[in-house]
């Protein structure tokens, strides 16, 4: 059995090996100031979100960009009082989601392409800000590159707690593993908080056909299929002025339930190097948790629990400091409580997402 979980861990490393080898070969992006040319549709799905819309609409006020070239569409998904827009310079409006699937979110998105009459759609969530050059740097990678689709990097504005900053280690674990995905040419994976295409290039690959059963994956399941038919036009811009900032989760039970949303689209993936990375990443988590309770009931020494712990959160380091310069350039917080707590939880998560049901937005998902 020690053999097994050394041969685990030993793919485990060298896959996240990979991922970091990938993530050094996706440059930094710098913009060159070209005269803006894009038009954005910027599309935000939104349910519930009072709060949180006029903090997004605020930071689209202070976009460094002409507001000729690009305007906002707020779709509303049934929020329990409709929310009134408020004055803006650039154009805005807000429509209602037409219903047509298992997925609120892809149909958000599917509603707002009829109306949008730019191009290139960018979209995003309703907790987030955006920094006042994301179009500027989108619209000058888009200039001088070949390119439909587009994805950017997220991260979150944490607070003080030990699980601000958790989420904040697992997000940039998850954003260093996008990165390196798309380094290797391999990409499966990316956040919707921060996703550009063009709208003939979503109507090329039949919008979310195919995955519209799955409540979430309006981002991944759309990148793997223009990965997989259009692979030169798909690209990520490593750039920190694109980097779109979002709000962590407020309570464990709501981190839990997200995760679970985001890892029960695993098995549909149409990328088969993604469904072996989920795979390698849950049994590479899962022989820590293994080597632990057999370390508690005396079938393991320290010390080999010690040289397993070493392997494993040694080569995740290397990803997680490379990632984190990139997103924050701020030193990571707990990361050692996090690391000893991330395999558990992340097995817990994984384990669950194959049997359990998740809550989302007050509604109920899953099996």
């Amino acid at each position: 059995m020690i053999l097994v979980l050394f041969v685990i861990l030993s793919i485990y490393i060298i896959s996240i090996g990979l991922l970091i080898f990938g993530f050094t070969k996706v440059k930094i992006y710098l913009k060159t100031d070209l005269k803006p040319q894009t038009s954005f549709t910027i599309i935000v799905p939104f349910r519930n979100e009072a709060e949180n819309l006029p903090v997004l609409l605020k930071s689209f006020s202070n976009l460094n960009y002409p507001i000729n070239l690009f305007e906002v569409i707020l779709v509303n998904d049934s929020s329990k009082e409709k929310f009134h827009i408020s004055h803006f310079a650039f154009h805005i409006s807000q429509i209602n989601n037409i219903r047509v699937s298992n997925s609120p979110k892809k149909d958000a998105i599917s509603t707002a392409m009829q109306y949008a009459k730019s191009d290139w759609v960018i979209t995003t969530d309703a907790d987030c800000i955006v920094p006042e050059n994301w179009l500027l740097t989108f619209d000058n990678y888009i200039q001088e590159n070949k390119v439909s689709m587009l994805a950017g990097a997220v991260s979150y504005k944490c607070g003080n707690s030990f699980l601000d900053h958790f989420q904040q280690l697992d997000l940039t674990s998850l954003q260093g593993a996008t990165i390196g995905s798309f380094g290797l040419k391999k990409a499966f994976m990316c956040n919707g908080a921060n996703f550009a295409y063009t709208k003939s290039l979503f109507e090329k690959l039949n919008g979310f056909e195919g995955n519209n059963k799955i409540a979430s994956g309006d981002d991944v399941f759309l990148l793997q299929k223009a990965a997989n038919l259009f692979p030169a036009e798909v690209h990520y811009l490593k750039s920190q002025e694109a980097i779109v900032i979002t709000k962590p989760t407020e309570d464990w039970k709501s981190l839990f339930y997200q995760r679970v949303r985001w890892a029960a689209k695993t098995s549909s993936y149409q990328s088969t190097f993604g469904k072996f990375l989920g795979l390698i990443v849950f049994f590479g988590n899962l022989t820590f948790v293994i080597g632990f309770v057999f370390f508690i009931f005396g079938f393991f020494s320290w010390k080999l629990l010690l040289v397993l712990a070493l392997l494993k959160f040694g080569i995740d380091f290397i990803l997680l400091y490379s990632t984190n310069e990139f997103l924050t350039k701020e030193r990571i917080k707990y990361l050692f409580l996090s690391s000893l707590l991330y395999p558990f939880f992340s097995s817990s998560v994984a384990l669950y997402s194959l049997f359990g049901s998740y809550e989302w937005k007050e509604r109920r998902f899953g099996k």
